[in-house]
């Protein structure tokens, strides 16, 4: 996010490169990079003439090139944007003779989404010398958390660790997705607001108390009924609540707990290190391992194993994913 904002920040100071080169597995800081050259390195008047949007499934890097080469029209520079120039990865290297040479008074700027240049060849060598190479990673789980923080807290928000976690079970790690849930709340609550589990279960739709994350904390703390409640209610709504997923983030927190009890120092500080977790969630795993010891632990993870074959239909195609669930949970809590 600092990297993004760097560049923003040499944009609008008219520091601007001939070649974005922005690629890789999120597309959520490509499309958004891309959108602030089209949005604002051109004005209005100067737009018409001088930007232009390709499609990689739909010109060679021979156009592209050609497109490149004019020159503006009654300004300064042109902008050239390709979009889903992946689609071009076969050829993408032809453009290291333009990047090696580029037109100073044209922008550039490939959204090569989901692949990876090769360092070592002369397209990323040339554009790294006279451009902006930008690697849009994937995020890990535990760091969206902190992602959807440091996003709000930017636009003057707040938001509870459970009503994070509620939405990182529900929407993954795809930013995008989350980033619109995110704005939709941001047009229902003013400013300075704190985003609660309750505004997300009446805004967004994700029940705050039949969730993962409450059947994980149920399950952790042995309260049996609450769990089997979540269950019933995953059993009765399979669409909203698919057992892969279930069994996935299961399988995820009895993992942790496993590297929990394998801990010397279980220090809150040094148990939140160790598991990149939030400190909040700390004193779930503490009151989970004294629940479940260690060999316990090890023997429900070989379980969840198990189960996570038949979630996906391996050996166990007659069996309703409810009644899976069911019984994975008297296995995990007996």
């Amino acid at each position: 996010m600092d990297e993004v904002k760097q560049l923003v920040t040499d944009i609008k100071n008219g520091n601007i490169k001939p070649i974005y080169f922005l690629m890789g597995e999120e597309p959520y800081y490509i499309d958004r990079i891309s959108e602030f050259i089209e949005k604002n390195v051109l004005s209005d008047e100067e737009k018409g003439f001088n930007q232009m949007v390709l499609y990689g499934r739909d010109v060679t890097i021979e156009d592209i090139v050609s497109n490149a080469k004019r020159y503006p029209m009654m300004a300064d520079r042109q902008v050239i944007i390709v979009k889903e120039a992946q689609d071009l990865s076969r050829t993408i290297e032809n453009l290291a003779s333009y990047a090696a040479n580029p037109q100073p008074t044209t922008v550039l700027v490939i959204n090569y989404k989901y692949k990876k240049i090769d360092k070592r060849k002369a397209l990323y060598k040339a554009v790294s010398k006279i451009g902006v190479i930008y690697e849009s990673k994937k995020l890990y789980e535990n760091q969206v958390a902190d992602w959807i923080r440091r996003v709000l807290a930017s636009k003057n928000y707040t938001i509870s660790p459970k009503a994070t976690q509620m939405l990182v079970e529900f929407l993954g790690t795809d930013l995008s997705k989350i980033n619109n849930e995110l704005d939709k709340l941001q047009i229902i609550l003013p400013k300075g607001s704190a985003i609660t589990p309750e505004a997300i279960e009446e805004n967004i739709g994700i029940s705050k108390d039949y969730n993962n994350f409450e059947l994980q904390k149920a399950i952790g703390e042995r309260d049996v009924l609450k769990a089997h409640k979540i269950v019933h209610y995953f059993a009765e709504n399979p669409k909203d609540n698919p057992m892969v997923v279930t069994v996935s983030l299961l399988f995820n927190f009895f993992s942790q707990l496993l590297h929990f009890h394998g801990l010397n120092d279980k220090s809150p500080r040094n148990v939140a290190s160790a598991l990149k977790i939030n400190p909040y969630f700390v004193n779930d795993y503490i009151m989970a391992a004294r629940n479940y010891p260690m060999k316990k632990v090890s023997g429900i993870v070989s379980t969840l194993r198990e189960f996570d074959v038949k979630s996906k239909g391996v050996g166990s195609n007659a069996v309703p994913q409810g009644d899976l669930l069911k019984e994975l949970l008297v296995k995990i809590v007996s």
